[in-house]
């Protein structure tokens, strides 16, 4: 049992609580007196309306002024009749409140006591509570894309995030972004990384990858690694990313907090959590119509049906990490993300030795595909509320490698049509799906003359990559003209080498949380 640190009876709106605060849970119950007055002095007063906060989730605290009632004002005042009218001092408690459809809001309670003394010892204990909070930022840098999704960026900043972020007291260096990687170019180059506990993007998935890979290019080179080696492995970021949705689909911040609300975000932020290619180079082109954009550029894409040949290989995850189907999906607190982390810290030399030795067993599959995805989480959406796969884990080191092989229309509708509702959209002949540290794929006209020649590529990547017979052509198709979608960003590349690079960033979200309706979240809840 938890020492109770302080526990005094207040007022709220006029109605009696006795209040009691401990390390972790600050509570108020309703204390209401029994009207038969008959049998008043044997039962006396009940209790009822409990309420219970995590210490973990108070924004802030503000004492309020004393009310008019407390001044002397040179007359003659009433005399309290009761405990409730004698309440002329207050404080204010600010906190995060859980809703519907995971969205978070920030509340507040006023407390009423009748001496200032136990005012100012309730703000001054909780206020000491919330110092021991390390984990929470103080000084934030904050990048706004005013361009992405409907345009309203800074509009979202500044009417729904900055007031959050001003009530608990954190400061902020704001920045607008005027061209396409400003934001990673001033990260790589620029910013004083020092003066901050974390940065904030205000956009969609493009602005987030900007951030990403601007803070990851940082780390590296300031700890003299180099990123481009795919024999590297890459340095973990010292700083947490916080995602603001203010673009089109928002897929990072849905899949890693469950909506796509900023003020929800806000508050991850503020209370210091941590946890198609063609389609989308058509739609470039039309980013003046807004998010309609990619309805319409989707729809051309499919209709013009095109396939890619060619062969992908790829480095199996081990069995410990599941499959794609295994229907366990990543979730606040993920068991197979947290062993995952542990393993990394046990011995980070035993994970490239079992990647070494594991060069030998790539899988190879050749053929003709309408798309080849992957996903190292589940990329969920208000559109697609399952996301492109379902149980992908955030920090488990893989990616979901999903292959749609050349099909009818009709049966790859009926696959897309899948993502929009609960049928599994992995059940098809022509779909394969699974879970990968490595993939690499070639198209037709640079592949090697045999597998042989595949596999003893496994031991230096750069060699798969430069072997090129450009005389061998599939028969009766064009050489693939296609391009990546990475995150967002075109890639204008044909051939691609993927490895996943484990845990290199944190953010500021506390993941999605799924609780039994009956749990109290608060009894998980520590400093």
């Amino acid at each position: 049992m938890e020492k109770c640190l302080l526990s005094s009876q207040l007022c709220i709106q006029r109605k009696q609580y006795e209040v009691t605060l401990n390390s972790f849970i600050l509570a108020w119950k309703e204390i209401q007196t029994a009207k038969t007055y008959t049998v008043r002095s044997i039962y006396g007063a009940f209790k009822a309306g409990t309420h219970r906060v995590p210490v973990c989730e108070i924004i802030a605290i503000q004492e309020k002024e004393d009310n008019a009632l407390a001044k002397d004002s040179g007359k003659w005042q009433k005399v309290p009749q009761s405990p409730v009218d004698s309440c002329q001092h207050a404080f204010t408690v600010f906190y995060v409140e859980r809703t519907t459809q995971h969205c978070w809001r920030c509340r507040n309670v006023t407390f009423q006591c009748s001496e200032r003394a136990v005012c100012l010892l309730w703000v001054q204990t909780i206020r000491e509570l919330l110092s021991l909070l390390t984990n929470r930022p103080k000084n934030l840098l904050v990048y706004i894309n005013p361009y992405g999704g409907k345009q309203r960026g800074k509009q979202i900043y500044d009417h729904k995030v900055a007031p959050v972020f001003s009530r608990a007291s954190i400061s902020t260096d704001v920045i607008v972004t005027e061209r396409v990687n400003h934001a990673r170019d001033h990260l790589k180059m620029e910013a004083d990384l020092k003066k901050y506990d974390g940065v904030v993007c205000v956009g969609g998935d493009g602005m987030f990858s900007e951030i990403m890979h601007g803070l990851v290019s940082r780390t590296q080179r300031d700890a003299c690694v180099d990123e481009n080696s795919s024999e590297e492995t890459l340095v973990p970021c010292g700083l947490r990313i916080g995602i603001i949705p203010a673009g089109s689909t928002d897929c990072v911040c849905y899949a890693t907090v469950g909506s796509n609300d900023p003020v929800t975000s806000a508050l991850h932020i503020v209370v210091g959590y941590g946890f198609y290619g063609d389609m989308l180079t058509d739609s470039e082109r039309k980013r003046w119509m807004g998010p309609a954009r990619y309805d319409i550029s989707g729809v051309k894409t499919f209709l013009s049906h095109r396939y890619y040949e060619g062969t992908v290989s790829f480095l199996p995850a081990e069995e410990r990490l599941g499959t794609p189907r295994d229907q366990i999906q990543c979730r606040s607190g993920c068991n197979i993300c947290q062993q995952s982390s542990s393993d990394k810290l046990v011995s980070k030399d035993e994970d490239s030795i079992s990647d070494v030795e594991r060069r030998d067993v790539w899988t190879v599959i050749r053929g003709k595909f309408l798309a080849i995805n992957a996903a190292n989480m589940s990329c969920a959406c208000p559109r697609s509320p399952k996301g492109l796969s379902p149980s992908a884990h955030l920090a488990d080191g893989t990616t979901d490698l999903i292959l749609i092989r050349k099909c009818s229309r009709l049966d790859f509708l009926h696959h897309l049509l899948r993502h929009t509702n609960k049928d599994d959209q992995f059940d098809h002949s022509f779909v394969e799906v699974y879970r990968v540290k490595q993939f690499r794929f070639t198209p037709s006209y640079q592949e090697c003359d045999s597998e042989v020649d595949l596999r003893e590529s496994g031991a230096g990547g750069k060699q798969f990559l430069s072997q090129i017979c450009r005389e061998h052509r599939a028969c009766g198709c064009m050489p693939a003209q296609s391009n990546w979608n990475c995150d967002g960003e075109i890639l204008p590349h044909t051939a691609i080498q993927v490895r996943v690079q484990s845990q290199l960033i944190t953010l500021f979200a506390r993941g999605i949380e799924e609780l039994s309706m009956f749990e109290d979240p608060y009894t998980h809840c520590a400093i």
